[in-house]
């Protein structure tokens, strides 16, 4: 791998306006599992500089496993994962210091402390957290312990984007939020690429939702990626692939 920009696979164009950007986070032949067990076989996916990529699928599908795999929290049994045109295998914290963000589906914050204490917990400016999400300003002395679900998710994501990740995976970012605060949280994960260029892997089980903030979309079915497409071409082509997957005629 020489790290320069390849060009986008079938189904992987670039958004409607904007050139491909360079390939930041790369699987190839991605199989993964726990003991003996592959929960997730032979995925292939790709994520480029400045586009938010969804992965759907209903539960079970190998999605977080896959993640899990992508940033190095959980061994590979075959394939390969890239990271910034290079094959990795380092843990976690070695890819963050790197540029690779990653927000769990288990909301990662210290009950105990302020917001402002987990905010410096992050690498990035906690003023900019704070242009993100301003809400955050009045609840900075709060224990995090007392804050809705929502404004957890807000300072969880808030400092994830303040240390201006290459790229962010982002589990389940929506799990039990109301519509309003899942706008305010996808908005700021659209001025992360289309400003910054980060480029953002989205897990999600709501199709819909996730499509309405997508740029291209991956859809897993008992741990494999079966389909894949671009949301310029509408709502169809992925509602018909997740019924088909599905077995719903």
């Amino acid at each position: 791998m020489t790290g320069q920009p390849e060009a986008p696979a079938p189904g992987e164009e670039a958004p409607e306006g904007q050139p491909a950007g360079e390939v930041l986070l790369e699987a190839v032949g991605l199989t993964a599992g726990y003991g003996d067990l592959a929960a997730v076989r032979d995925a292939s996916l790709r994520l480029h500089r400045g586009e938010i990529v969804a992965v759907v699928g209903p539960n079970g599908a190998g999605k977080t496993t896959t993640m899990h795999a992508l940033v190095g929290e959980l061994p590979l049994m075959r394939g390969e994962v890239r990271w910034l045109g290079r094959p990795v295998a380092s843990p976690l914290h070695r890819r963050v210091r790197e540029g690779l963000g990653y927000v769990p589906e288990v909301r990662s914050i210290i009950m105990s402390m302020s917001c402002r204490d987990n905010l410096r917990l992050g690498r990035g400016d906690l003023g900019h957290a704070l242009e993100l999400f301003p809400e955050l300003e009045q609840l900075l002395p709060r224990r995090a312990g007392l804050l809705s679900g929502g404004e957890q998710q807000m300072l969880i994501l808030g400092r994830a984007l303040a240390a201006r990740p290459s790229a962010l995976i982002v589990d389940e970012l929506s799990l039990g939020l109301a519509p309003v605060v899942v706008g305010r949280l996808t908005e700021a994960l659209k001025v992360a690429a289309r400003q910054d260029g980060c480029g953002v892997l989205l897990v999600e089980q709501q199709a819909r939702r996730a499509f309405a903030v997508a740029d291209r979309w991956y859809l897993f079915r008992n741990g494999r990626n079966v389909a894949s497409g671009d949301t310029k071409s509408g709502h169809q082509a992925m509602e018909q692939a997740y019924l088909a997957s599905t077995g719903v005629s």
